[in-house]
C-alpha cells in the first residue's frame, strides 16, 4: 500500500465518518423534537405510577421537588399550571393539554392524569406524553434523563461500512496509478515494451484513458527509437562500402604506383558519394526537426510543375524516355517553393530512372474541389513495387527488390520528398498500376488566385 492509498483512505474515511456523525446528530435533534411535540398521552400503568409519584413529590417538597424529579426522570412528564405554562418552561402542544384535560374527566384514565395542588396553592395538571418506538434503540443517555439521544448502532454500522468502502475506493484509485508509476519507471530505464491497456481491465474512466495514452506514447517512442537504430545501421552500412573502396584504392596505389591517376579519380568519386550522402542526411534531419524556413510564399503550382517538367524532359531525352503531362490548374499553395520543387522533382526523376527506355512518364495535376486538394500523380512504366513494400519505399535507405539502378543513390530521395510534402500539410502515397508500373500520388491543400489578395500573391509567386 503506497502513500497515495493512505491519503485516499484517510480523507474518504474522515468525510464519511463526519457525514455519519452529522446525520446521527440531526436524527437525534429531530427525534427529540418529535418526542417533545407528540400529541398522544401515555395512559399505561407506568404512567399512572409516575403521576402518583409526581403528586406525592409536589405535596412534600413543593414545585422545586417536582422540577428536580422531572429533570432527573423522564422528560415526558409535564406539569402545566392554570395559565398553561409548563413547570420547566417547555413548549407543550395545546392538543396534548386538551387531551389531558379530557382524560382527567374520564374515570377510566383518571389515574394516568392528575390535578395536583402545590403548597403555594398553585394547581398543576400532571400527565405523560406517549413514548416513541425508537426510544427502544441503544443510546448515549436515556431520553428520559437528558433528552439527548444518539443512535449508536446505526452510526457504528455506518462507520464500519465507511471503513470498508474507503479502503475499497482508495484501492480502486491507487492501483492504476501505481501501475502507471511502474510503467513510467520501466520506460525511463529503456524498456518500451510495457503496456497498460491490458492491466487496466474493463475500466472506462480517465485513468484507463491515461493508460491507453501511455501505450500510444511508448509505441511511438519505440517506433522512433527503432527508426533511429535502423537509420544508424543503414548509414553505417552505406558509408562502409565507399570507405572500403577508398582503402582498397589506397592499398592498390601503394602496390602499383603507375595507377595513381585512376586511383585518385576513384577516391574523388567515392568522396563525392559520401559527401552527397552526408548532405542528404543533414537535409533530412533538418526537415524532421521542423527547420523548413519560412512557409509564407504563395506558389502557383502550374508554373512550378512546368519548370520541373522542362528540366525532366531534358534529362529524359538523354536516356530515351518521354514525358507526357496535363498540369493545367489555377491552384496556389502556401509554403516554400524551393522545398516543393525539390520534393516533386525527386519523385519525377525517380520515375524517369525506373521507366524502361522508349516508355513514357505521365504527370497529371487534378483539382479535387470537394476536398480543396490538388492531386499530382507521377506514373512510370517500370517494374512497380511488391504490395508489401509500398509503404516502405518512403523509409530511409529502402530499395525495392524490383528497383532498377540500385547502384545509384542511397534511397533518401522519396523520404525527403515525403517530409517536405507533409510539412506543406499534404500526403504522398504509392500504388501499382494495373498495366505495369508505379504511380506516386501527391495530395496538397490549395487555394485559388481568386481567394488571395491579388497584389500580395503576385509579388510572392516564383517566376
Amino acid at each position: 500500500m503506497g502513500r497515495l492509498f493512505w491519503k485516499f483512505f484517510f480523507f474518504i474515511l474522515v468525510a464519511q465518518i463526519t457525514a455519519a456523525v452529522a446525520v446521527g446528530i440531526i436524527f437525534s435533534l429531530e427525534r427529540r423534537e418529535r418526542i417533545h411535540n407528540t400529541t398522544e398521552l401515555d395512559l399505561s400503568p407506568s404512567a399512572a405510577l409516575f403521576v402518583r409519584a409526581s403528586a406525592e413529590s409536589i405535596r412534600v417538597g413543593g414545585t422545586d421537588a417536582l422540577s428536580e424529579m422531572i429533570r432527573g426522570g423522564s422528560r415526558r412528564i409535564y406539569a402545566v399550571d392554570d395559565s398553561l405554562h409548563d413547570i420547566l418552561g417547555r413548549d407543550v402542544p395545546p392538543l396534548l393539554i386538551q387531551k389531558a384535560k379530557t382524560a382527567l374527566q374520564d374515570e377510566t384514565t383518571q389515574r394516568s392524569v392528575d390535578q395536583i395542588t402545590a403548597p403555594d396553592g398553585q394547581r398543576y395538571l400532571v400527565f405523560l406524553s406517549a413514548p416513541r418506538k425508537d426510544e427502544q434503540l441503544l443510546a448515549f443517555g436515556e431520553p428520559g434523563n437528558s433528552g439527548f439521544f444518539f443512535p449508536v448502532i446505526p452510526v457504528l454500522t455506518g462507520t464500519i461500512a465507511s471503513l470498508f468502502f474507503a479502503m475499497l475506493l482508495a484501492w480502486y484509485f491507487s492501483q492504476p496509478i501505481h501501475k502507471l508509476k511502474l510503467a513510467f519507471a520501466s520506460a525511463a530505464s529503456g524498456n518500451l515494451n510495457a503496456r497498460l491497456a491490458v492491466q487496466m481491465g474493463k475500466r472506462n474512466d480517465e485513468l484507463a484513458d491515461l493508460g491507453r495514452d501511455f501505450d500510444l506514447m511508448t509505441e511511438q517512442l519505440q517506433t522512433l527509437v527503432e527508426s533511429q537504430r535502423r537509420l544508424l545501421h543503414d548509414v553505417s552500412h552505406e558509408l562502409r562500402s565507399p570507405i572500403a573502396r577508398m582503402q582498397a584504392a589506397i592499398g592498390l596505389v601503394r602496390v602499383q604506383p603507375d595507377k595513381l591517376p585512376a586511383t585518385i579519380e576513384r577516391i574523388e568519386r567515392e568522396g563525392v558519394r559520401m559527401d552527397k550522402l552526408v548532405g542528404d542526411l543533414l537535409y533530412l534531419s533538418r526537415l524532421e526537426a521542423g527547420f523548413t524556413g519560412t512557409m509564407d510564399e504563395h506558389i502557383r503550382m502550374e508554373d512550378l510543375l512546368q519548370e520541373i517538367i522542362n528540366d525532366a524532359q531534358f534529362e529524359a531525352q538523354n536516356c530515351g524516355r518521354h514525358i507526357e503531362c496535363d498540369i493545367h490548374n489555377d491552384a496556389v499553395i502556401q509554403g516554400r517553393a524551393e522545398l516543393l520543387h525539390s520534393a516533386i522533382e525527386n519523385v519525377v526523376r525517380n520515375a524517369i530512372k525506373q521507366t524502361p527506355s522508349e516508355t513514357t512518364v505521365t504527370i497529371h495535376a487534378n483539382i479535387e474541389s470537394d476536398r480543396q486538394r490538388l492531386l499530382i500523380t507521377v506514373s512510370d512504366r517500370g517494374p512497380g513495387v511488391p504490395e508489401d513494400e509500398l509503404l516502405a519505399i518512403f523509409d530511409p535507405f529502402f530499395r525495392s527488390s524490383r528497383t532498377e539502378n540500385t547502384s545509384n543513390g542511397y534511397g533518401l530521395g522519396l523520404t525527403i520528398a515525403r517530409r517536405i510534402i507533409e510539412a506543406h500539410g499534404g500526403t504522398v502515397t504509392a500504388s501499382n498500376r494495373s498495366d505495369l508500373g508505379l504511380c506516386v500520388s501527391i495530395s496538397l491543400p490549395y487555394s485559388t488566385l481568386n481567394t488571395l489578395d491579388t497584389s500580395g500573391a503576385q509579388n510572392s509567386l516564383p517566376t
